[in-house]
Parts: structure tokens; sequence; C-alpha cells
């Protein structure tokens, strides 16, 4: 059975806004229970999940927000754009929220990487987490396919390139990167394009791109920190996806002890999108069999 959208305009409506360093941000709130943190990805951002906020909130307390250039958040010309301070974002997202609990984190692509900073805090001491799954992204450099629109973007004339992105160069885009059965509607290319067209989007992409050689910078503290299994992890994988699909998963098998993966066929790299029904299963699969190992995450 499908499940039901939360139409763009619904959820603008629930958004509310908190002030992190001088920006307007962004973000959502649902359900009780655990905490559980969702982390979108580039260029979109968190209405990714909208398929996926009813049935997650009837479980668990759901908290999301668009980060800092993404999205209806604040999209500051003057600023470097940073993976590091998108982590210290969703800490004071939690700490605005009053969050003291230990944290699930649901996060996909750009996303990952901020859940991968969070991961190394946790055994710093600095954020407590419970688990965490991972969607398709560039977990590894090495593995990482960036298509031709995050190449143009990475050159120097990157700052034209954003300039000149427009819905079209949008779809072109997704159209390499979703599965062949799944791909958005027109509405929904509209929707995405909306978001990415807000407070002058386009024009900061140039800035935001700078995550793939940030993530070339923290990929050995990062891998580390997931090498360490005291948190559980799960990759949830659209198979299909040519940017970060079952290629990075391999790579996922070789470098993590004890892996636990799930390639989902004919889903590119958007699986919160086009097939959310899998991913809900998979995800609450996951954490119900963490609900029976209690001993394990007592002495973690």
């Amino acid at each position: 059975m499908p499940l039901p959208e939360i139409p763009l305009c619904v959820w603008r409506k629930r958004g509310q806004t908190f002030v992190f360093r001088g920006r307007a941000v962004r973000y959502w709130t649902a359900g009780q229970g655990e905490p559980l943190l969702l982390i979108h990805g580039f260029p979109t951002a968190s209405w990714d999940w909208h398929y996926l906020w009813q049935p997650l909130a009837q479980r668990y307390r759901l908290i999301a927000c668009d980060m800092l250039g993404f999205g209806d958040s604040d999209k500051p010309v003057d600023h470097e754009y940073s993976l590091l301070e998108q982590a210290d974002l969703q800490q004071a997202l939690l700490a605005h929220l009053n969050v003291e609990q230990t944290v699930h984190v649901l996060a996909h692509d750009y996303g990952d990487s901020v859940a991968q900073e969070l991961l190394a805090r946790h055994y710093e001491s600095r954020i407590h987490l419970g688990s965490c799954v991972f969607l398709n992204g560039g977990l590894f450099p090495e593995t990482h396919r960036p298509v031709l629109m995050q190449k143009l973007l990475l050159s120097p004339l990157g700052w034209m390139i954003g300039r000149a992105f427009s819905r079209d160069a949008l779809v072109k885009s997704f159209r390499q990167i979703f599965g062949p059965q799944s791909r958005p509607t027109e509405s929904e290319m509209d929707d995405f394009w909306s978001l990415v067209d807000s407070n002058h989007g386009p024009r900061i992409l140039h800035k935001l791109i700078a995550y793939i050689p940030e993530r070339r910078v923290q990929r050995d503290r990062w891998i580390s920190a997931m090498q360490r299994g005291d948190v559980p992890l799960r990759v949830i994988d659209g198979e299909d996806d040519p940017i970060s699909g079952a290629h990075m998963v391999e790579r996922y098998r070789e470098l993590i002890p004890e892996p636990d993966t799930v390639l989902l066929p004919g889903i590119g790299h958007y699986p919160q999108t086009e097939a959310p029904a899998q991913v809900l299963k998979h995800y609450l699969a996951f954490r119900d069999r963490l609900v029976s190992l209690p001993l394990k995450a007592a002495c973690s």
C-alpha cells in the first residue's frame, strides 16, 4: 500500500524557525518517543522525508531541518559552507528543542556526511547516538561518482554554472540518478525545484559543493568512527544509483566490520521518495532488532 504524501505547500506551513549563528533555519517536528533526527541531502531539503514522516511519527519524535543553504532556510552568499558547521547546526537544533536523551539518525546523501561527523563526535563524547542509518550517499570519497553538474560546480567556473542552474538542469541531473521506473513526476520536479530555487539558492550551489573535497579531508576520521562498532549502523541503498549505488555498498562491506546492508533493486539515489515503503520496512526492522539487544546498547 503506497504511503501518503505530504504536499509541499502543507509541509511548508507546518515548519518553524529558529536562529542559528544569526541565520534563520526552518525545522519540523512531529510525534513522540525516542528522538529521530532526519538529515537531508544535496541539493534538496527536509521535504525529501515527507513520505516517511507520518508513519515514523507514530513511533518516534521526529526532528528535521533544512540545513543552512538548503530549502527554505537562509542561503547567505557571503558564507563558507561546511559539513562540520551543519553538524553544529543539528546539535544546536537539538539543544533548541531541549533534547538531552540518546538520538537516532536517519540520513541521506550530503546528510550522510553530517551523520558521519555526528558519529565521530559520539566517540568524542560530544553527542550520544543510539543508531545511525545511511541512505545513498558518499560515505567513501573513493567510491563517490559525481554527476556532470557537480563536477562543473566544483570547477573555477562553478559560480557561473550555479547562477545559470535551472529547473531543466535539475531535471536532467535527476534523470541520471533515479531508478528507471521511479523517476519523479513533473509535479514533484516542480516541488524539488521550488526548494532549490527558494531564497535565490542557485547562486550558492558552487559554495555548497565544497562538501565533496571536505569529505576527503575528513575521510579517515569518519571511517574510523564507523569501524568502532558501538553504535549500530545500517545502509539502505538504491542499487541502481550511479553516484553511490551498489559499488558504494561493496566498499562498505569491505571496510566496516559486520556490515548491515540492504540493497533495493531498481531504485536510484533517492530511495526515500522512490521506494518509501521499502525504506520504512527496512528501517523499522533495524530499530526493532535493536530493541531485542538491550545488553549491547547498555554496555556501549
